[in-house]
C-alpha cells in the first residue's frame, strides 16, 4: 500500500544506516584493507569488493543478533561489547558522521511530529552517538536494544515508543534501512519507510513491506507534506 501521510502522528527512526553512516564507514575501513591486499584481488576493485563485503554480512549479522534475542541472550552481548567499546572503539562508534541532511531533517521534522529512537543496538552506544551529536533533544524517547523483552524485529520497542509518546502505534512510521526495521513495523501495525542510505537494498526492502522507498530521510519531509 502507498503511504498515508495523513495517518501519521509521531516517527520512530533507526539509527545505523538511517542517522548514522555506519555503512560508508565501514566500507572505507574494508577498501583501505584490501588496498594493503591488491594482490589477493588484482582484478577487482577494492572499493567495490568493501562494499559487496559490508552488505553481505548485514544480513547474517542481525540473523545471529535475532537468535539471540529470542534464547534471551542479546543482553550479554551488548554488556560485552560495551565492555569492549569502553577499552577501544566506544569513542570512535559516537563520533562516526550523520547521514548528509539528516540534521536539518531532524530539526524540521521534530516541529510537527513527536519522535523516538528505535534501535537494536545497546542503550550505552546509542545514547552516547545522540549525545555527541546533539540530537537528544529531538526525541521523546529512546527505545535501544535493551529496552523491552525483545528488539527488533520483534514489534515491541515500537510498541513502547508509542506508549511513550502517547499515540496508537497504527500511528507511528517507522524509518530504517533494513529488512529487520520495515518486519518490525509492519508487525506493530505501523506504516514503515525503507531508506536506501544504508545496508538495505531496494528490492529487499520491498519484498519486505516498505509503504515508501527513500533515498534518505533529507527526503521524508517532502514525502509527508499533504
Amino acid at each position: 500500500m502507498p503511504l498515508n501521510p495523513q495517518k501519521i502522528r509521531a516517527l520512530c527512526f533507526d539509527v545505523d544506516g538511517t542517522l548514522r553512516d555506519t555503512d560508508d564507514t565501514y566500507v572505507h575501513r574494508f577498501t583501505r584493507t584490501f588496498t594493503r591486499m591488491g594482490w589477493m584481488f588484482p582484478r577487482r576493485d577494492p572499493a567495490l569488493t568493501a562494499r559487496r563485503f559490508v552488505m553481505t554480512l548485514d544480513t547474517p549479522i542481525n540473523a545471529v543478533y535475532t537468535a539471540l534475542d529470542w534464547i534471551g541472550l542479546d543482553a550479554p552481548m551488548i554488556a560485552f561489547l560495551d565492555y569492549l567499546n569502553k577499552l577501544n572503539l566506544r569513542k570512535e562508534k559516537a563520533s562516526l558522521p550523520l547521514i548528509p541532511g539528516v540534521r536539518p531533517a531532524l530539526e524540521s521534522l521534530s516541529h510537527k511530529y513527536p519522535m523516538a529512537v528505535v534501535s537494536a543496538r545497546g542503550e550505552k552506544g546509542t545514547r552516547e552517538f545522540l549525545a555527541y551529536h546533539q540530537l537528544e533533544k529531538y526525541f521523546v524517547c529512546i527505545a535501544s536494544g535493551q529496552t523491552t523483552k525483545h528488539t527488533k524485529p520483534w514489534p515491541d520497542p515500537i510498541l513502547w515508543s508509542a506508549e511513550q509518546i502517547g499515540v496508537p502505534p497504527e500511528s507511528c512510521l517507522m524509518i530504517g534501512d533494513t529488512t529487520v526495521d520495515i518486519r518490525a513495523g509492519r508487525a506493530a501495525g505501523c506504516q514503515t519507510v525503507g531508506v536506501l542510505s544504508g545496508f538495505g537494498d531496494e528490492k529487499e526492502l520491498s519484498r519486505a513491506g516498505a509503504d515508501l522507498l527513500l533515498e534518505s530521510v533529507a527526503q521524508l519531509e517532502t514525502s509527508l507534506d499533504f
